[in-house]
């Protein structure tokens, strides 16, 4: 979810904690009631039962025996039945109409463990809340159910590495004296010797299971594993003495479906091949006026070479904080998934490797937007009449956008032929919130990371001259570990460019 979705949860969250006070209060108030009667008759029987024929021979005390039986005691009965939760429960039903669900929860379960393996953290530092970049106010502990819980969102995956990993910290949290409502330690050893089965680890298999014997003898599933455990190891002794091959452990993160992952985790962690120093020296900062640009003469822009080939600038200072509000107060009542087009069939669907929420702004909405985009235009030469609008992306803590070309390609049938207006020849990236940690923008084929800055943006061109498509352009936006990303880019089409585009903007051939 986008940042500020969950932000009205939170005040949803606060709202319904008062509404809970306030039926508390109500069921103290209740009860109080129903005590004083209680106390009152108490002391009223008391006395009576002492001297039961001199109380009832003073008619008063016989009336009152009799209205009390009558009817006040019917009176207690109904307020003892009075159901004081309806405002409560009817609040919570209304709310609960907005609250995420299971798939949510195990989005964000596996959120989690993506952080983990990309930022290459153990699951201690996680469960602390100790995170890099992360202040002490933020921090907030997994207790023993948290961690099993996500122990179990993997396990249901199949995915018994990450199911070991949790299982374990769950586990070690026991061990520590932890308390937990939930789950026993026989229950986390159950989904351990089984998770390392799974990954062909005989050894600490059988040592989980003797583990859970002793702590519950009567274990049927454990009595037979260990049976069975114990028979696979003799045999694999066997085999090994037969001179046959030993069983490979499989442990380790499942192989993802990205042969790039690798590049673009390392980069992610700030770990990229280096440049040269001869490279480097040629990357350089500059005030930059757009050939004269009249509005850039007197207040020329701050660009600092980010890469060289492909050629990636940043802008400095480019909007200002308050224009920045005005954006994300546009874009955030229209935040939706982001959606692509699907490379077959050309139809837009949901992503669901891209996780952030975005929204398009057009130029009509406020002033804002005109400015932002005239400035597109005014910096980098470009005519941006047929770029596409300004669109706006949130990405909330785990949030990611995985490798990508910004051009169609060859291959995909009419990628942007509906817009008649060619291919995307150039992208400009706007950075409108710091990020405390993760969430670099990385190039995966040239080994580029570009890190948030507010108010700065990066610019590239998809395309060469010729309108053939840069496949060094490939880049991916890596997941947010702490703190909230907010950017905004615009596309920028090929029609309108024949005359603007400059051939020194592109970088050298050396």
């Amino acid at each position: 979810h986008n940042s500020s979705h969950m932000t009205d949860l939170l005040f949803t969250e606060k709202d319904l904690v008062s509404s809970l006070k306030d039926y508390i209060r109500a069921e103290e108030s209740k009860l109080e009631q129903v005590r004083r009667w209680a106390d009152r008759l108490d002391v009223l029987s008391a006395a009576a039962t002492q001297d039961p024929e001199g109380f009832l021979g003073h008619p008063v005390n016989a009336f009152k025996l009799m209205k009390r039986l009558n009817t006040e005691w019917g009176e207690l009965e109904s307020l003892v039945l009075t159901d004081m939760s309806d405002g409560f429960i009817s609040n919570l039903t209304i709310k609960r109409q907005h609250f995420p669900n299971d798939d949510d929860q195990t989005g964000a379960a596996k959120a989690l463990m993506r952080l983990l393996d990309t930022y290459q953290l153990d699951t201690n530092t996680i469960s602390t809340g100790a995170l890099p970049g992360s202040s002490s106010s933020q921090r907030s502990a997994l207790t023993v159910d948290d961690c099993y819980d996500l122990g179990k969102v993997a396990y249901s995956e199949a995915d018994y590495y990450h199911t070991e990993l949790w299982m374990v910290q769950a586990l070690r949290q026991l061990d520590e004296g932890e308390a937990s409502n939930a789950v026993d330690a026989v229950t986390i050893l159950d989904y351990l010797s089984y998770s390392v089965y799974q990954q062909g680890a005989l050894e600490r298999a059988l040592a989980f299971t003797r583990r859970l014997l002793a702590l519950d003898p009567t274990h049927l599933r454990a009595k037979g594993n260990l049976k069975y455990f114990e028979y696979q190891l003799d045999k694999q002794k066997a085999d090994e003495e037969g001179g046959g091959r030993q069983r490979s452990e499989t442990r380790g993160r499942p192989a993802d479906y990205l042969p790039e992952r690798k590049k673009y985790e390392q980069l992610c962690r700030g770990e990229g091949l280096r440049m040269t120093p001869r490279r480097q020296s040629r990357l350089f900062c500059r005030y930059h006026d757009n050939n004269r640009h009249p509005k850039y003469v007197i207040g020329p822009v701050k660009q600092e070479d980010e890469w060289d080939r492909p050629r990636i600038v940043r802008y400095h200072d480019i909007v200002s904080d308050a224009e920045i509000e005005k954006v994300k107060e546009l874009a955030k009542p229209k935040l939706r998934r982001a959606t692509i087009s699907n490379p077959v069939t050309g139809v837009l669907e949901t992503a669901h490797y891209r996780i952030s929420k975005s929204a398009w702004l057009g130029a009509f909405e406020h002033p804002v937007v005109d400015r932002i985009n005239q400035r597109v235009q005014d910096v980098t030469g470009l005519d941006v009449t047929t770029a596409e609008e300004l669109q706006v992306a949130n990405y909330g803590v785990g949030g990611q956008y995985e490798p990508h070309f910004d051009f169609g390609r060859k291959d995909e049938p009419d990628a942007f032929e509906e817009l008649g207006t060619g291919n995307r020849i150039a992208t400009w990236l706007l950075y409108m919130s710091d990020v405390q940690a993760g969430g670099a923008t990385v190039f995966t084929d040239v080994g580029a990371a570009i890190w948030p800055k507010k108010g700065t943006a990066v610019f590239w061109f998809n395309l060469f001259p010729s309108g053939e498509g840069d496949y060094r352009t490939r880049h991916a936006a890596c997941p947010v570990l702490v703190g909230n990303k907010w950017v905004s880019n615009k596309w920028i089409h090929e029609r309108g460019q024949e005359f603007r585009r400059r051939c020194d903007l592109h970088e050298g051939t050396d």
